[in-house]
């Protein structure tokens, strides 16, 4: 995983918001644009740069293409931000 790819996903609030909706359950991409005014086609754009930075899977069933969140890639970003807290610099005054 590369954390520029996670965190240029992460900018944008509409793909935010679709890791939002994932966080409760799978759900085809229909289900994710029913949520928002926007183009199949946009929906599909930010879909694939989820899928890019692989914060999501990607399962077909049938004649349907099933989403879900990839909670491994959250959990590394959080153990790597986590080494920025803690200690504070003592030499500072």
């Amino acid at each position: 995983m590369g954390f520029a790819e996670t965190f240029k996903a992460l900018s944008d609030p509409v793909r935010r918001e679709i890791l939002i909706m994932l966080k409760k359950g799978s759900k085809t991409a229909g289900d994710i644009g029913q949520h928002f005014d926007m183009t199949g086609a946009t929906i599909s754009y930010h879909l694939s740069q989820l899928k890019k930075a692989n914060l999501v899977f990607e399962t077909r069933q049938k004649n349907f293409i099933i989403y879900e969140l990839n909670a491994s890639v959250f959990e590394e970003a959080m153990l790597w931000l986590a080494q920025f807290k803690g200690e504070k610099n003592d030499n500072r005054k």
